[in-house]
């Protein structure tokens, strides 16, 4: 399943880090080192600090990156703790950090993690197994209200409330247990017309996977500590797969380089009330027809740039 696994806009990701050979740069998202790989060998005097709460991964990677250089550390956290845990090794500053928000196919591949509604499985969907918080239990204990919320806000449902008072009625006969039962529900809770155009499961299976690992959230505060944290031409490179953590990251970067509203239009303003940062691109990069062809989970990736300035 590993070999399987690709990682996605990876020559615009690694070309947009802008790396030096001494470059400190962190990955806030290991995975099975896709990325990562690129980068160690790129920075020979540099150092690669990478983050991931799944075991599995950091094994593989560390194999992998072993073959490469010894000048990475792996750091099994989640990227919310990022000044933190980069406090604690005495990393105040760095050149590049990149997001890659996807989840990895290995994850999605192995079907007892819960993630895919095609395949059999446990409803769990946690990307660190340490997590308490499972997708069983937001299925079987959350309210109809918390339901149609989080499917309307994290999935952007239509039939939101539909699927949330299906789920009720069915929980209340027995406990909902797997990926497939969850999905037959679903489909009950739709009309057949919706059903021909897509599949009804994707959108719920991601809102209750961002609910369980409280995704976005953690998304807006882990960029609140990476862009302090960039030296003066530095970049953070984020790489998106839906609407929702798009719209965090593009709304984010945009009022970071905005100048205030009450100055903005005087002429010679001084250096100090200048953006501290600036945009590399101002359109997201998208993957092309090529790779999309190569690698169907690529169509929804948007990449984002923004750089430290002053």
């Amino acid at each position: 399943m590993i070999e399987k696994h690709k990682s996605v806009l990876l020559e615009e990701s690694i070309k947009a880090l802008n790396l030096k050979d001494e470059s400190i740069i962190v990955d806030c998202t290991l995975g099975y080192g896709g990325h990562s790989e690129h980068i160690l060998a790129r920075i020979k005097k540099g150092f690669l600090f990478a983050f991931d709460q799944d075991s599995e991964a950091i094994r593989h990677s560390a194999n992998r990156l072993e073959k490469i250089g010894t000048n990475f550390t792996i750091i099994k956290s989640n990227f919310v703790n990022l000044q933190q845990e980069l406090s604690k090794r005495k990393i105040e500053k760095v050149d590049g950090i990149l997001f890659d928000l996807g989840v990895s196919s290995p994850q999605l591949d192995e079907k007892e993690r819960g993630f895919s509604y095609h395949e059999e499985a446990k409803l769990d969907m946690r990307m660190d197994k340490d997590n308490p918080l499972t997708a069983k239990e937001v299925v079987n204990t959350y309210s109809k209200e918390q339901l149609t919320n989080i499917f309307e806000k994290y999935g952007e449902a239509k039939f939101a409330k539909n699927i949330a008072k299906k789920i009720i009625e069915n929980r209340e006969k027995k406990e909902i247990e797997t990926t497939l039962e969850l999905v037959e529900i679903i489909k009950s809770a739709v009309p057949m017309k919706f059903r021909k155009e897509k599949h009804p499961a994707k959108q719920i299976f991601q809102a209750i996977r961002i609910e369980v690992n409280n995704e976005l959230e953690v998304l807006q505060k882990a960029l609140e500590q990476a862009l302090p944290m960039l030296k003066v031409g530095g970049r953070v490179v984020v790489i998106t797969f839906h609407s929702l953590e798009d719209r965090i990251v593009k709304r984010y970067f945009k009022k970071q380089c905005e100048i205030d509203s009450k100055i903005k239009g005087i002429p010679n303003i001084p250096q100090e009330y200048l953006p501290n940062y600036k945009l590399v691109t101002n359109k997201a990069i998208i993957p092309t027809e090529e790779e999309i062809k190569q690698n169907n989970r690529a169509r929804s990736a948007k990449l984002r740039i923004i750089e430290r300035i002053k």
